[in-house]
């Protein structure tokens, strides 16, 4: 990136790299006055298509629209002749897929506690008739309030606005967390994000992704010859009937079947 180097954007004085991907950077920035952190994410227009341009335009609209403690936050935006600048709320706690790795599998309290943050978030995306298209834990930062962790959804590059009943057929998101009429190609709606809220859960209470293989098709495969969803017999007797039952209603391939209200 020409731009590299620059120390500042807008209000924002740069003060080190949080993580780069194939065009864009992740800094962590404090606020000039008033010393207030947050994270600029830098992306450099030369390196984009059309598609992920368009991604990121409605990944602004998305985040300027909505004001709630478990979505990500726009604090602002600054564009210039090659570059796109989103400066958002920073989240101290990394994201899930970071805790996951330190911390392994979570109690089922601190589970629980998280996937009501979620479910927060998306009743607000749901009422804006917005599918994200793309959760896994990766897309899910964390913030600590003094001993309390709070959930926010970011990353809304693949999200999409539906209006009411609409249905989309494009094909995004990550394989592991990808709803199977996502992978068939079908027709799909915000009911599609309930698989990737299951494929979450149970991460969270065993550890382990509920479905897996050595390349996409496989994964796929192995999806859909699971008819019933399958716990680590040493894990499953710690769990309550209700957490696996919830993973399972999530985890119905067929959407009109994942009965769980946001």
């Amino acid at each position: 990136m020409d731009e590299e180097e620059r120390e500042e954007v807008g209000e924002y004085k740069l003060q080190g790299l949080v993580g780069r991907g194939s065009f864009a950077e992740v800094h962590r920035a404090a606020h000039r006055r008033t010393g207030a952190p947050a994270a600029v994410k830098a992306i450099d227009r030369r390196l984009v298509d059309k598609r992920v341009h368009d991604g990121i335009l409605q990944e602004r609209e998305i985040l300027r629209s909505i004001d709630h403690p478990n979505i990500l936050r726009l604090l602002d935006t600054i564009d210039t002749t090659n570059m796109m600048y989103l400066v958002l709320e920073y989240c101290d706690g990394g994201d899930l897929d970071a805790f996951l790795h330190k911390h392994g599998r979570l109690p089922e309290a601190v589970a629980k506690d998280l996937m009501r943050q979620l479910a927060e978030g998306l009743k607000v995306l749901r009422g804006r008739n917005i599918v994200h298209r793309d959760l896994k834990p990766q897309n899910l930062l964390l913030s600590t309030n003094g001993d309390d962790i709070v959930l926010k959804i970011g990353d809304f590059g693949f999200a999409r606005s539906l209006v009411h009943e609409n249905l989309a057929a494009t094909i995004c998101g990550s394989p592991y967390y990808m709803a199977p009429e996502i992978w068939q190609g079908k027709d799909y709606d915000a009911k599609s994000d309930l698989w990737s809220v299951g494929i979450i859960l149970f991460q969270l209470v065993t550890g382990k992704l509920p479905f897996t293989g050595s390349n996409a098709f496989q994964l796929h495969q192995n999806v859909m010859a699971t008819d019933d969803l399958n716990f680590p017999s040493e894990i499953e007797a710690d769990l309550c009937p209700d957490c696996i039952d919830l993973c399972r209603r999530l985890l119905h391939r067929d959407p009109s079947g994942s009965a769980v209200p946001l």
